[in-house]
């Protein structure tokens, strides 16, 4: 039996391919179901992003896979020779790790990715599209998953403007988040980003402003905040202790004289304002009043490129556990190829929890 992924990503592929490819979580099952019996496949496990499309599977001939494996998922005949890659054996089982652990990213070490990797495995898992080399494989990336995120920084430090933010507000404020005030100025892509991160982090005053108050009021039932017409804006920012500012207005919101009179009413307790607009929205002339601190986006990606240099560095140690591990594996995997087997039955259907509850590898 050969274990092999056949996929393309962010670096094979243009966006314009990636989603003629892409399919629905809710169709992963029926979409890989469909693979599996056409292409005569033992198992598989069918792996969908924004970054990716993977088919990770196991075939009992010996034949080579190619990208013929991805056509059957596109309704319109496209050549995805090109941009396709395609790994077996011990390649195929290093890349599956590397995909788990967030070194294959668009952002290196991101942890998101190795959630949908879990969904995915779990989803083909549970419709019984997989078997022994496959769940031995997802379930061995997991463990280094943990390892890696465990005994390296690869995924310490913000890697996003709107997590730098949250990072440089709990530099400032090292005790906890959780007691400080904040509002966000602006509920689009990059505000909603800026509020997950500091939920995340255990912020619970949080207040939400936005021209269309009707949107402030939807992001701020996500998280159970409060929303604050545009209006009131300076009343908000009178009581809270950290700004975050990102909307798409072309000209400044917040300017010296408004400021001023904010902080004649907080009798100068000190305002941390974060502006993380392009056009900037804070008129730069506020970081001139005394206990007033801007910080802009050129600031935060500062922040960004000093963490994803330290995540390079972790590198090295992070491929030498892939490398080992995948190594050890694939040789058991291939070992047990060997070996005839006792019975002819399948894998019993307790399988994989009674390893999880044992430990095994």
């Amino acid at each position: 039996m050969k274990f092999f992924v056949v996929g393309l990503n962010h670096n094979t592929a243009p966006v314009e391919l990636r989603e003629q490819l892409a399919v629905k979580s809710s169709e992963l099952v029926s979409r890989a179901q469909h693979v599996k019996r056409f292409e005569n496949l033992d198992e598989i496990v069918l792996l969908s992003t924004c970054n990716r499309v993977e088919i990770f599977a196991t075939a009992s001939d010996q034949r080579h896979p190619t990208s013929s494996l991805l056509q059957s998922l596109c309704v319109e005949p496209r050549d995805f020779q090109p941009n396709t890659y395609i790994h077996e054996e011990f390649e195929a089982a290093r890349h599956l790790f590397r995909v788990a652990c967030g070194l294959d990213s668009m952002v290196l070490g991101e942890t998101e990715i190795t959630g949908q990797v879990k969904k995915a495995y779990e989803m083909a898992h549970a419709a019984q599209l997989t078997g022994g080399t496959l769940n031995r494989l997802f379930q061995k990336a997991f463990q280094v998953a943990k390892e890696i995120r465990t005994r390296t920084a690869i995924g310490r430090g913000a890697s996003s403007v709107g997590g730098a933010a949250v990072e440089l507000a709990e530099k400032i404020f090292p005790q906890d988040l959780s007691n400080q005030s904040i509002i966000i100025l602006g509920a689009g892509q990059m505000g909603e980003a800026c509020f997950r991160h500091l939920v995340k982090k255990g912020a619970r005053s949080i207040l939400v402003s936005n021209r269309s108050f009707n949107r402030a009021i939807e992001l701020a039932a996500q998280f159970a905040a409060r929303a604050v017409r545009f209006e009131d804006r300076l009343d908000a920012i009178a009581d809270a202790d950290i700004v975050v500012v990102s909307t798409g207005s072309t000209k400044a919101l917040l300017y010296r004289t408004d400021i001023e009179h904010v902080m004649q009413r907080r009798r100068n307790r000190p305002l941390i304002l974060i502006d993380i607009s392009v056009p900037r929205n804070v008129d730069p002339d506020v970081q001139q009043l005394d206990d007033v601190y801007l910080y802009n986006i050129d600031d935060l990606n500062a922040i960004v490129g000093e963490n994803m240099r330290n995540r390079q560095q972790e590198l090295v140690l992070c491929n030498q556990l892939i490398e080992s591990s995948a190594a050890a594996l694939m040789e058991k995997i291939n070992a047990a190829k060997k070996r005839p087997r006792e019975s002819g039955r399948p894998f019993p259907p307790n399988w994989l929890s009674h390893r999880a509850a044992v430990g095994a590898a």
